[in-house]
């Protein structure tokens, strides 16, 4: 795509200006759409005073069947400008989203998982005929069944202590210093979206400098925190006022560092290295002997990088599970070396060369 689009605010309706970017140029959109809350009156608080409800024309559609149609022309204009591999998080309410839901999945859409975003802090039910409503739902899709998606699962597991991460996520409303307001006090943007949520989605199904698309932009959340983690933006606001609050917030934000902004290799994507690499290094001698971690197994290096066990000679992997009478074996975590004081795994070596390999 034209990378000057990258980092701008296109003023005007999300439809048009999605048919004015290129085909297959986004890798990711965040997509907080009308949620048709269909208000009926005013809503007061026990104390009789008056609750900041979104009454906004935007929000306001004459019937569910514009409400659809409106829906499924800018969920296929915002597919047509996903690249093949591209993705799509669309974020709702109880009077939406299983209507999103569907277009999505009607227009070639997958849906790789639906995420629940527990508020900390919700509005009570004040006139208590109905539960609080403590959540939204956001629809994770792919671009079609077969898209090779971004998703950064090592490394959101190593940030939640080794655990994976759960589809329920307990996050506070956008209050505070966070919440934009105007000069006499009140908030600029009625649903604006705390900046948490945003770095979880981009953590997660994104990678540094990718593209990131937010048909609605409201407020620009979506495009702060894509410049604070080393993401492109392009953000589509109708609403001038909107813009230019989102464009001076978006300003002031400083990108964190590039170098805790690189990528998590997994073990996957690490550059391969045989074993015959560590031995031709002269990081292992032939004639080692190799055991296991607690020192019940042995195997002899050879020459050529294969071990040796008994009359068995095969690869690091073969004799680890030839000497285990097992189907499988990982040689590289399964092999030590033993200087007679304590036991290093081979995957030690392994990994100082992959570090020498980025390095390159």
């Amino acid at each position: 795509m034209d990378l000057g689009l990258a980092g701008r605010i296109i003023l005007g309706d999300s439809i048009a200006a999605l048919a004015s970017l290129p085909p297959h140029s986004v890798d990711l959109i965040f997509a907080d759409p009308p949620y048709n809350l269909q208000l009926q009156g005013d809503l007061h608080r026990p104390d009789d005073s008056l609750v900041d409800a979104v009454d906004d024309a935007w929000d306001q559609f004459e019937s569910f069947a514009a409400y659809d149609a409106f829906t499924r022309a800018w969920l296929a204009a915002a597919r047509r400008v996903l690249k093949p591999d591209g993705a799509i998080w669309v974020i709702g309410s109880y009077h939406n989203i299983f209507r999103v839901g569907t277009a999505l999945q009607d227009l070639g859409f997958w849906v790789l998982n639906d995420v629940v975003w527990r508020k900390a802090n919700p509005m009570p039910n004040f006139r208590g005929r109905r539960f609080t409503n403590a959540h939204e739902t956001l629809i994770w899709a792919s671009r079609d069944a077969k898209a090779r998606y971004t998703f950064n699962y090592e490394a959101l597991k190593a940030g939640n202590e080794d655990v994976q991460v759960r589809s329920d996520w307990f996050l506070p409303l956008c209050t505070g210093e966070e919440r934009l307001k105007d000069a006499s006090g009140r908030k600029v943007h009625p649903t604006q979206k705390p900046e948490a949520l945003l770095a979880r989605v981009l953590l997660a199904s994104s990678k540094p400098g990718d593209v990131i698309l937010d048909p609605f932009f409201g407020s620009g959340t979506t495009g702060a925190v894509a410049k604070r983690l080393g993401r492109r933006f392009i953000g589509i606001e109708r609403d001038p006022a909107y813009a230019a609050a989102a464009e001076a917030r978006i300003a002031s934000i400083e990108p964190l560092p590039e170098a805790s902004l690189a990528n998590f290799t997994t073990a996957r994507e690490a550059p391969r290295v045989a074993f015959a690499t560590l031995v031709e290094r002269g990081m292992v001698q032939p004639g080692t002997v190799l055991t296991d971690d607690k020192r019940r197994y042995q195997a002899i290096v050879r020459p050529d990088g294969s071990l040796m066990a008994g009359p068995q000679v095969g690869s690091i992997h073969k004799i680890g599970a030839l000497v285990q009478g097992a189907q499988a074996c990982n040689g590289w975590t399964f092999w030590h070396i033993d200087d007679q004081v304590s036991l290093s795994p081979i995957d030690a070596l392994r990994a100082r060369i992959r570090e020498e390999l980025a390095a390159a």
